[in-house]
Order: C-alpha cells, then structure tokens, then sequence
C-alpha cells in the first residue's frame, strides 16, 4: 500500500526509516482504548482472536484454527504468500468457505480501501483459503450509542466483492513493481499531490530537502487570500514576491493591505476597528472552548465523530482593563457536556457581548448543546446569539508582517502581545488539547499525571482567551496590562 501512494515512500521505510516524521494528531481519531477493531470484535463474543507478536507465530495459529475445525470467527488471522503479509480483521466461517472484514475507522468507502481488501483477498486465495465474500464495514455516522457497551449497528458493511475482483488481478503486478523499487536506489521522485494522498507521507521533509526546491520568497504570492485567478496569472508572468507585483494588479482591499505591509515591513491596523469594538458594551466575556470527537461513542446518546465539549475558559472584563477569569473542565471521565453547559449559563449570565474567534465553532457546539438539553435550550441559544466574532474584525481590518498569510489567534497573537507564547505552553494546540484530555479521563492514569494533564489543558485554554483580550486592547488602541484573576465561578469544575 505504501508502494501504490508512491514507490519513494516504501524504498524510505525499509531503507530509511529513521527519517520518518509522523504527523501530528490533528490527524488522527482520538481512539484511546475504544478503538473500531476492540468494537468490532464485541459483535462476535465467540471469536478466537490470533493475538501473537511474533508473526510466525501468528501465522501457526492461524494455520491451528483454521485446521480445528471449530468453525469459529478469527479475529487478525495472518496469512502470507510470497513473502507478503496480511491480518485480518475479522475472518467468518461460511458454509465451508469465508467472508472476510475489512473493518475501517472511516465513515465511508475510499478509493484506496479498494485495493487495501483487493491484496488481503489475493493473499487469503493465494495461502490456500476460499472466500466467499469481502466487505468493508465502516463506521455509520448515524449511529447513535445507547450505552452499556451495545455496538450493535456501530458497523456499516459493504459487500465489496465483485468491486475488487479487477483489482486482484493486478495484485502480483503491484508486488513485482515494489520488489523491484527495493532492489534500486532511492527513487527519484519529487513532491506532489502523492505526498498528501491517501495519507500524510512521513518523508516529506526529506523529499523537499532532496528535491532542492528553491527557497520561498519573505512574501510569497500564496499570502493572498483567496486569490482566485490572479495567483497562477501572477506566477506565469514571472512574479514570485509580492513586493515585485504592481499595486494596481490588486483589487481586493486584504490583498493591497498585505501588499502594503509587504513594502513597508511594518503592521498596518485600520482605525476602523476600535470604532467597531467600542459599540460594545461591559461586562464583555471572552470566551473559548475544548472538543474532542470519538471514532466510537463513548457515552450514551453521543454518535461517532461528534463534537464534544469539555473544557471552556472564560475572562471576564467587567470595566474597561479590569479582568477576572472563569474556567470549567470535567476530568471525571463521565459526559461533560451537562456540566460545562450549566456552568456556561451561570458564568455568562443574561448580558454582556461574548467574545469569540471564529464563531462558527463556539456557535455551533452550544446550539448543539441546546438541542441536547431542552431545559437549558433557552439561556445556551440566547448565548449563541450574543456571540462576537473578532476573527473577520482582524482579518479585515489588520496585518503584520510576521503573520504569514494566517489569521488565526496563534498567528496574530505574536504580533501584538509577544509576552504571551503558546510555545512554553506543555498543551500548544487544539490536537494536543484533545490527547491530554483523552489521556486524563483514562482510568488507567496514575493521580500524579493527572493532575499535570488537567493544569496543563487550563494553562492552555486560559491563554486562548486571554490571547482574545490582547487583540481586543490593541484594536482600542488601549494598552491595559492584565490582572491576577480574580473570584472564579462557585460550584463549577474550576481551578
């Protein structure tokens, strides 16, 4: 499979893997001892599941099971023909034959899943087993959990067997072509769409090196939003800094502000900005939450992949440079979605604008909230509608430099307030966020770590909404100097 992404990232695993660079978990589904392959074994309690480290010695259990007779389901039964290796995730016994499961975390078939069942059939055929059926069984987006470990109807299956039947065909061809990869030199391919497709290659940092592409200019063209044509216009003209393009090329006033900062190296904030923030009345909340998603629910009434909250933070302007700081976080590992709505309400009370960065997502998770709790749906809808974003006051009306073509609240925030750095931070971005929440709501998690996890996540929180202060002082032109906080929220989960 690696080999089908791109012949260059095989030859790098196998001859060099220490040059590997996973990516980040943003990435991947926070999973942490629920995973789909746990679940999907639940669905057949009779199983016999070929646990072995050693792949010889899996492969003689498989063999075992196969001849017992026993007729029961194989979990990861592991096969191998010419030197290829398989596992299946879920082998049935059919009337003499076998229907193999390809079990996916994935809410939907892919392309690639196609020729993933098409090897693991071709090996099963190859190593004497005759199947009668493939499938691919996916999470159903729609499920909805009803606790107590039910999983029943987690799995959407999908008979992909006459589907892959061309594809098998091929199979001894892709395996030739990757013997013969590995027998060369590091192939000679240079970075594209294969880097980031069907997955984040780990040598991209490699292969950019190695291709020795040319350094990017201080203002590359990409710095302009939504450029449309005009980028690909302006490359194909010559133009590879956006100090070099004429002024008049630029219609959009964002693209002539960024060009504008560009020649002069210095941040450029339009005065309209206080004038929209000065409107806006005391107290003035500002307000950021924490989510993670589950590939499988791990609370009743919550469906895979669905946003769920479980941290807020809160700083509280009641006067003009007078600062308290509410915060909520469920360490309890039990749903935290009543808990952090009921402290929310009582926290924001009835009045006041509710600052937010991109309001698409604080909106969204608290009429979702509203929607799952109909006693609270009133004060958690009257919330959203309160709600201000400051991210298109930003992007419309300021840049810097030492922005780099993002508006987000990690990119501006050095620009303004640089005595606030992320980068000390233990937790810096919203995927490490979701890790140490997972990793603190574990049962198995010693009391010690615990307690390192859960000041780590305040730490950051705590930082996102003072970040939204800062930028709000300087769009005032006001120069306050943050206070300790002060009286927290009595009765919530605070620190």
């Amino acid at each position: 499979m690696a080999h089908r992404q791109c012949p260059k990232r095989l030859w790098l695993q196998v001859h060099r893997p220490e040059l590997t660079e996973w990516a980040d978990a943003s990435s991947i589904a926070i999973q942490h001892g629920y995973g789909i392959g746990e679940v999907a074994r639940t669905l057949y309690p009779d199983g016999w599941l070929i646990d072995g480290a050693n792949l010889a010695d899996a492969l003689a259990d498989t063999r075992l099971a196969l001849a017992s007779k026993l007729n029961r389901t194989l979990f990861e039964a592991t096969f191998e023909h010419e030197g290829v290796l398989i596992r299946a995730d879920v082998l049935i016994p059919e009337e003499g034959e076998h229907r193999l499961v390809e079990v996916k975390a994935s809410t939907r078939v892919k392309d690639y899943h196609l020729s993933d069942c098409a090897i693991q059939a071709w090996v099963c055929r190859q190593a004497g087993l005759s199947l009668n059926r493939v499938e691919l069984a996916h999470v159903d987006s729609g499920f909805v959990y009803p606790g107590g470990g039910d999983y029943r109807g987690l799995l959407r299956h999908v008979d992909l067997t006459g589907t892959i039947e061309p594809l098998i065909s091929q199979v001894p061809g892709w395996i030739e072509a990757a013997r013969a990869t590995l027998e060369r030199g590091e192939p000679a391919i240079a970075p594209g769409a294969q880097c980031h497709t069907p997955y984040d290659c780990p040598f991209l940092t490699h292969c950019a090196d190695a291709a020795g592409l040319p350094e990017e200019s201080e203002f590359p063209l990409r710095l302009l939003p939504y450029p449309g044509k005009l980028k690909a216009e302006l490359e194909a003209e010559g133009y590879r800094d956006l100090r070099d393009v004429p002024a008049e090329r630029l219609a959009k006033p964002k693209h002539r502000r960024i060009h504008r900062v560009a020649l002069s190296g210095e941040a450029e904030l339009d005065p309209a900005a206080a004038a929209a923030l000065s409107k806006h009345e005391y107290p003035r909340y500002y307000l950021d939450f924490e989510s993670i998603q589950f590939a499988v629910p791990r609370w009743a009434g919550t469906r895979p992949y669905q946003q769920l909250v479980f941290q807020w933070s809160c700083h509280v302007e009641d006067t003009p440079g007078e600062l308290r700081h509410l915060e909520f976080l469920d360490g309890s590992g039990d749903d935290p979605r009543r808990p952090f709505a009921e402290a929310l309400i009582e926290a924001l009370g009835e009045h006041g604008p509710v600052f937010v960065y991109n309001i698409g997502f604080e909106r969204t998770r608290t009429n979702e909230l509203a929607s799952d709790f109909l006693d609270l749906s009133a004060p958690l809808l009257a919330i959203g509608e309160r709600m201000v974003d400051l991210l298109p006051l930003v992007r419309n009306h300021y840049y810097h430099p030492g922005m780099d073509g993002s508006w987000s609240i990690k990119s501006v925030l050095p620009t303004l307030a640089p005595d606030l750095d992320y980068t000390a931070l233990q937790v810096r971005h919203g995927a490490m966020a979701q890790e140490a929440y997972a990793e603190l709501i574990d049962p198995g998690t010693v009391p010690q770590r615990r307690g390192e996890l859960r000041r780590n996540l305040l730490d950051y929180c705590r930082l996102d909404t003072l970040a939204m202060v800062r930028l709000a002082w300087y769009r005032e032109g006001t120069a306050y100097l943050p206070s300790p906080p002060g009286t927290n929220l009595p009765g919530a989960d605070l620190h």
